[in-house]
């Protein structure tokens, strides 16, 4: 390379140092109106809400097999058919053995009232009377127990007849057609098919920890599959599970998800991927996460912007001064909501977490049981039940109940923010709310015409100025030859 094209290099070089160091080192964010949703993620397995093991009672060779893998069937529909010989043999037998017990009923009946007259007129003896009286009652008792055996054979000529115990689909066949059934008394009798209802689908979702506390009946989900990339499905939570699991040092519990499955799109087995809705915020003056500052790290800010910390002290304190309550206006918005509501008639409900939640007008505390006892219990909730409990839920997500998840992002807290309000930057203490990790809620200190400033953080500010002092007291301001080497090369020219 000649000198002239190695002095336009480091010309260049020089240009585009200077144009990095007069870059901004912020982003400005308009504070715009978001929506906020916090989700609880997990993975789960599709699974039936209830499974039936399909036995037969009779016990014989399968002559006749009348479904298949995946078949619709409705209740009491013919399934399967067992060898009906034996049984038909032994009802036979035991109709005709009522015959006779009827036949000898009547004989016996017969000659006791022959007995009887014969007794009143002293011709037979008292014991030849009790004979025929004693006759006439075991003539009865045989056909009582005939009548009994007959209708045991006629179950269980019925019982050749396997049919479905519900509406649903048939999800395994265990027997096939020859298959010789077991006798029920003996192990319990084979299992002929597995069958289950796929109207309503149970998804169970592994859910970590730290996000558990945020979970509870009633909650609504999103559920989506791999199968069905561009669709999600809507579920409710059913209940959480008491036992955890620990997987390679990662505890989770078990949330069961109850989906409307009306279509049968959603399979026994699939995977699934869950997001469980613990709070939303809709239409809320919002800001970047990366926007907030804590009082440890305005200094590395202030210096970033150029702006003296002591001024930036004093605009803090000022502003917090003059807001409502110094600061606290939600909490003391919070209470008079509380007091409102009360002065309403409204009542509340305790969650089984402790939460306790502001009814809406009209509901009352037993209706939300009633409602929580019945999923939990395992019963599908109506529409009138599912719509009430998410009137409740999402009314106290929004008017504070994210307070209840504070690992979420939830609670109330204090942040401090750089904006720039009335073309002036200026240090603003703002209270946040609901945070989906992205975007947090602002609650107080921000409207909608400021803009925030995302400044880099306090460590990497720490660590551009110790690369700036190193980097100058290697060069003495500039780039590496470009003072001292003028010098040197102007002699030698």
């Amino acid at each position: 390379m000649t000198r002239s094209a190695r002095a336009a290099a480091i010309l260049l070089a020089a240009t585009a140092c200077q144009k990095a160091q007069t870059a901004p080192l912020y982003e400005a964010i308009p504070v715009e109106r978001r929506n906020i949703v916090v989700t609880a993620t997990a993975s789960g397995v599709m699974q039936p809400l209830l499974t039936f093991s399909v036995k037969s009672k009779a016990w014989g060779q399968i002559i006749e097999m009348r479904v298949q893998t995946g078949d619709e069937v409705k209740k009491g529909q013919l399934l399967a058919r067992i060898d009906p010989r034996i049984p038909q043999q032994n009802l036979t037998q035991a109709q005709a053995a009522l015959d006779k017990a009827r036949a000898a009923l009547t004989t016996a009946t017969a000659q006791f009232k022959r007995s009887e007259e014969l007794y009143k007129s002293q011709s037979i003896a008292e014991t030849e009377y009790d004979a025929a009286k004693l006759a006439q009652a075991t003539a009865a008792a045989t056909v009582v127990t005939a009548e009994a055996s007959l209708q045991t054979a006629k179950d269980a000529m019925e019982d050749t007849q396997v049919r479905a115990p519900i509406t649903g689909s048939i999800l395994e066949l265990d027997a096939v057609l020859g298959t010789v059934i077991s006798s029920p008394t003996l192990g319990g009798g084979t299992v002929i098919l597995k069958m289950a209802s796929l109207d309503t689908v149970q998804d169970s979702a592994m859910v970590a920890e730290t996000d558990i506390g945020r979970v509870e009946p009633g909650l609504p989900a999103t559920i989506t599959v791999d199968a069905f990339p561009n669709r999600s499905f809507d579920g409710t939570v059913l209940k959480i599970g008491p036992q955890a699991q620990v997987v390679q040092n990662v505890t989770t519990f078990p949330v069961f998800v109850n989906i409307p499955n009306p279509g049968h799109l959603l399979k026994p087995g699939m995977n699934t991927e869950v997001r469980i809705h613990t709070g939303r915020r809709d239409s809320v003056l919002a800001v970047p996460n990366a926007a907030l500052r804590t009082p440890r790290d305005v200094a590395s800010g202030a210096a970033v912007l150029g702006l003296d910390k002591q001024i930036v002290n004093e605009q803090i304190a000022t502003t917090a001064a003059s807001s409502p309550g110094g600061g606290g206006g939600q909490r003391g918005t919070d209470t008079t909501t509380g007091r409102q509501a009360q002065a309403g008639g409204q009542g509340t409900f305790t969650s089984p977490n402790g939460r306790v939640i502001t009814l809406p007008p009209g509901v009352t505390a037993e209706q939300v049981q009633a409602a929580i006892t019945k999923m939990r219990s395992g019963g599908e909730p109506t529409a009138a039940e599912r719509a009430l409990l998410a009137q409740v839920f999402v009314r106290s997500q929004r008017s504070g109940g994210g307070a209840r998840g504070s690992r979420g992002g939830g609670a109330s807290n204090s942040y401090i923010v750089f904006a720039r309000r009335a073309g002036r930057v200026i240090a603003l203490p703002i209270r946040t709310g609901l945070s989906d990790q992205d975007y947090i809620e602002v609650t107080a200190g921000l409207t909608d015409k400021d803009t925030v400033l995302v400044l880099p953080s306090a460590s990497l500010v720490q660590s551009q100025q110790q690369f700036k002092q190193r980097f100058q007291n290697v060069t003495g301001g500039g780039l590496p030859g470009l003072r001292q080497q003028p010098a040197q090369t102007g002699g030698a020219r």
